[in-house]
């Protein structure tokens, strides 16, 4: 059962992709709805995909397909798969991915681990940076994880889980006090989270002293 909120997005993009072929933009869809940021629609669309009413098209920027309508809608679904974008001269604009807001928590270490600080700040990010769940960034301090490409003051786009595979890339929250981001190892009975430069060793700790908070889902850098 969908929350009034839910159905009435879900008749929004259904409507609009009848109208014309394409989804609404994030920013249509928060002025639809009348929400004050476009974070409440990343939640909406994440629950709508969760519960299989619509689809992501991997690749495609603002490319939504409805997959089925609840009853109270009273319509048939009416899937439209929207065009694959052209290429257009350099003097026009070229459509680009919705942008939205996840929450900004403080500093993680890529070296020795640092508290990790919650704070309440907000970073805008590239829809498309992001796939289905709940997200949130950290600002990366410390070099242990550049040969996996991730630098002093990059931004971790983490998306939060509480179990890891084997060789993803994490936060890892040691003894409940703090955090750091590395590759997810198990070493027999212990859990081993291995830094990707040479110039660090491994860190090897007892199952109970480690709580996954999340894996990596991608990275922003700033370029000043």
């Amino acid at each position: 059962m969908l929350t009034p909120k839910q159905q009435e997005l879900l008749s929004f993009i259904q409507t609009r992709l009848e109208e014309g072929g394409v989804s609404p933009s994030f920013e249509e869809m928060k002025d639809a709805l009348d929400l004050r940021s476009k974070s409440g629609i990343h939640r909406l669309i994440n629950a709508l995909e969760e519960r299989g009413f619509i689809r992501r098209l991997p690749n495609r920027a603002r490319a939504l397909e409805v997959l089925k309508l609840p009853d109270a809608m009273h319509r048939a679904p009416a899937p439209v798969i929207a065009p694959q974008p052209k290429i257009a001269p350099p003097s026009l604009p070229i459509a680009a991915n919705d942008v939205i807001e996840i929450p900004l928590h403080g500093r993680i270490a890529a070296g020795v681990p640092i508290e990790a600080m919650e704070g309440h700040n907000m970073l805008s990010v590239p829809a498309a940076l992001l796939g289905a769940g709940d997200h949130y960034a950290l600002e990366v301090s410390g070099d242990s994880m550049m040969e996996a490409g991730i630098l002093d003051g990059d931004f971790a786009l983490i998306q939060r889980t509480d179990v890891a595979r084997e060789g993803q890339i994490v936060v890892a929250l040691i003894d409940e006090a703090e955090a750091t981001l590395k590759y997810f190892r198990r070493e027999g009975s212990k859990v081993r989270l291995d830094p990707a430069n040479a110039a660090y060793e491994p860190q090897i700790y007892d199952p109970r002293q480690v709580r996954i908070q999340g894996k990596l889902a991608g990275l922003l850098r700033r370029y000043n």
